[in-house]
C-alpha cells in the first residue's frame, strides 16, 4: 500500500483534508443520495466519507487493509471498523448492497484481486463506487496527501479494469479542482475552484469517481458453439 494510517488520518484531520473530504463527499452523496436500509462496505480509508450515510444505512463497515490499521474516525453505534486483507475479505458472499472504495484500489498490491473480492461480497444487484486519483490531475502528483500515493488512473483505465473484473460502468463524476495547497485563502474559495474547474477544465480534476454495477451474468460460462444437430448425430 502507499500511504499509511498515520498520514491518512493526519491529512483528514487537517484543514486541507477537511475541505477535500467535504468536496468529494458532496459528489458521493449526489451519486448515492439515499442508502436507507442498505448494507454498505467502505474499503480503504472511508470512515470520513461513510459519515454521509450514517443514520440511513442499516449497516456501515469501514474496512481498512491491514497496512492501514483500523479506522480511527468515529462511526455510529451498530456500525463497525476493522482491518482486513484486501485479497480475502472476511465477509460472506452476496453480503453488501453497496461498496465504497477510497484510497484502496490505487494502493492495492493486486487491484484485480481486490475487485474480485468486492465482486464476491456484493449482492447481484449491488453497486460499487470507486474513487481514484486522476492521472491528469495535480493531486496525483503531490505526495503530501493520500491521493498522491499509489497508481493513478485515467477514466478509461479504471473503466477497462472494472470491465475485466465483471463490473459495468454506469456513471462518472469528477472532484477536487481545488489545488492541493494549505493556503487558507484558497481553501475558503474551494466552492469557486470546483465550479470553475468543472466549467473550464473538466478532465483535470484531482479524482475520478466511477459508479459500476456488478455484472452477475458476465461470468456465466458460455454455451457450447457446437450445433445441436451435430451433437445428436455424434451421440447416435
Amino acid at each position: 500500500m502507499g500511504a499509511d494510517s498515520h498520514s491518512a488520518d493526519a491529512f483528514y484531520g487537517s484543514a486541507r483534508g477537511s475541505v477535500a473530504c467535504r468536496l468529494l463527499r458532496q459528489q458521493l452523496v449526489r451519486l448515492w443520495p439515499d442508502l436507507s436500509q442498505q448494507s454498505v462496505l467502505g474499503l480503504g480509508v472511508t470512515s470520513p466519507y461513510l459519515r454521509a450515510w450514517r443514520g440511513q444505512a442499516a449497516r456501515c463497515i469501514a474496512a481498512r487493509p491491514g497496512q492501514f490499521g483500523a479506522a480511527r474516525w468515529p462511526l455510529v453505534a451498530a456500525n463497525l471498523a476493522c482491518a482486513v486483507e484486501e485479497h480475502a475479505l472476511p465477509f460472506p458472499d452476496l453480503f453488501f448492497d453497496r461498496v465504497l472504495l477510497v484510497h484502496g484500489l490505487e494502493a492495492a498490491d493486486s487491484p484485480r484481486a481486490m475487485l474480485r473480492e468486492v465482486w464476491r461480497v456484493l449482492k447481484d444487484d449491488g453497486r460499487l463506487l470507486v474513487v481514484t486519483p486522476n492521472r491528469m490531475g495535480i493531486w496525483a502528483h503531490v505526495e503530501t496527501t493520500p491521493f498522491g500515493h499509489g497508481q493513478p488512473y485515467s477514466p478509461g483505465q479504471i473503466g477497462r479494469l472494472l470491465a475485466a473484473q465483471a463490473f459495468r460502468v454506469e456513471r462518472r463524476a469528477f472532484a477536487l479542482y481545488l489545488p492541493p495547497v494549505r493556503l487558507r485563502l484558497a481553501l475558503r474559495g474551494a466552492r469557486i475552484w470546483e465550479q470553475a474547474g468543472r466549467f473550464l477544465v473538466p478532465h483535470l480534476a484531482g479524482v475520478v469517481v466511477t459508479e459500476a454495477i456488478k455484472d452477475a451474468y458476465g461470468v456465466m460460462p458460455l454455451k457450447s458453439s457446437r450445433p445441436l444437430r451435430r451433437l445428436l448425430s455424434e451421440a447416435a
